[in-house]
């Protein structure tokens, strides 16, 4: 009888100095990439502004911004002239101080120094991975500061992405004394978290940018707990933050997709929470997922926290596949079921300029509307800026009202 022909055994096993190997290869082609992705120095730029568009921050006619411009005596940035000289363009920078200056959008304590300032802490959570949380994060950063804001983002994931929207190359431009983690190590340690600040690329943005090392605190913390179990470690943030409300008016943070010592700290020292939503069926039940698991673990410690509250919880979708063959349909019913008031009517859609904006480490808001996708641009980032104003809004009341 003839004897079947075996098919030789691949051998599949990795072994841990093979992934060290392996780790070195990829570093060394993420290196180039990044060359190529980010190049020329500076990385990070950004956009300018037509006469049309500064008008539509201030909610003002184009021609007004003209006059305002070109006016003699004026004390506004003129911009500069473009094309026939008809039509001007002007930096992020100048286009903030007519917001803030020229715009019927309420100046916060921090503008007009009528009270102590009282900057908002608003985290950016979700457990699963591509669900725009950290582009979400960069978006309303970059979307409030066009509404004259001052804002500080703060990354607390250790891969680091929202640093690098930020501008930043996380592993060769940050260390971990860069980051949140001395503070986490040692309250104590002279200035603060606000030693920490960096300015970015884009004006009236700073960040505390994140570093691989931020893992160390999720050893540091329960070992501390472990030689004093009065040790309140989802304080640490919060009571860091302090300070730092006097000089921003909003702090943004942006946390990792895991429910981590960091990311409890994070949820207790937060005002207010924006969690961004792709409408599909595995997101749905993971978005499920982390409130119950931050459910379980809050109430080790809720007798301590009994007074802690939200000034509201946000669900966002984004990604939205308005598509015939989308379900998005179905599952924005389960979310309008499960979330109710807490879902948002405003969305982002899905966009290929989102996708290839990644690939640029880049947001809709770096785009100039002289980049030539325009009309696509806008499609995404008006909602996102709509979304920006409303939550401006609410807390415009809070700053009216002296809350």
């Amino acid at each position: 009888m003839k004897k079947k022909s075996e098919l030789p055994v691949i051998d599949r096993r990795v072994s841990l100095a093979e992934i060290a190997e392996f780790s070195e290869k990829v570093a060394t082609l993420t290196d180039e990439l990044r060359e190529q992705i980010l190049a020329p120095r500076p990385r990070k730029a950004a956009p300018v502004y037509t006469t049309s568009e500064v008008a539509e921050f201030c909610g003002l006619d184009r021609s007004k911004i003209h006059y305002l411009a070109t006016r003699e005596g004026s004390t506004l940035p003129p911009g500069a002239a473009s094309g026939s000289g008809r039509s001007r363009v002007f930096t992020l920078a100048e286009t903030r101080a007519y917001v803030q200056q020229v715009a019927e959008i309420y100046p916060s304590p921090l503008v007009t120094g009528s009270r102590p300032a009282d900057g908002k802490v608003i985290l950016v959570a979700n457990f699963k991975g591509g669900s725009t949380k950290t582009t979400t994060s960069m978006c309303l950063a970059q979307g409030l500061s066009l509404r004259g804001r001052k804002v500080l983002a703060i990354d607390l994931d250790p891969q680091a992405s929202l640093s690098e929207l930020c501008g930043l190359y996380a592993e060769k431009e940050v260390d971990e004394d860069a980051t949140v983690l001395p503070y986490i190590y040692d309250q104590n340690i002279e200035g603060g978290l606000a030693g920490v600040i960096q300015p970015t690329y884009w004006d009236g943005l700073d960040v505390i940018p994140a570093h691989p090392s931020l893992f160390g605190a999720e050893f540091h913390m329960p070992a501390m707990l472990k030689l004093n179990p009065a040790f309140k470690f989802w304080a640490i943030l919060r009571n860091g933050l302090a300070p730092l409300r006097q000089q921003y008016d909003y702090i943004i943070l942006d946390t990792a997709p895991s429910l981590s010592y960091l990311t409890l700290n994070a949820l207790m020292a937060a005002d207010s929470m924006v969690m961004p939503l792709v409408p599909e069926s595995l997101d749905f039940i993971s978005s499920v997922s982390f409130w119950s698991l931050f459910s379980d673990i809050a109430r080790n410690f809720m007798e301590f926290e009994a007074n802690k509250s939200y000034d509201f919880i946000s669900l966002l979708l984004s990604k939205v596949d308005y598509g015939a063959t989308s379900s998005a349909p179905i599952v924005r019913s389960w979310v309008q079921r499960a979330y109710g008031e807490w879902l948002n009517t405003i969305e982002i859609p899905a966009s290929s300029v989102m996708s290839n904006g990644a690939l640029a480490l880049s947001t809709v808001f770096d785009i100039s509307k002289s980049d030539g996708v325009a009309k696509t641009v806008q499609r995404v980032r008006q909602p996102l800026m709509e979304y920006c104003r409303w939550l401006d809004d609410m807390y415009v009341e809070k700053w009216r009202t002296g809350q």
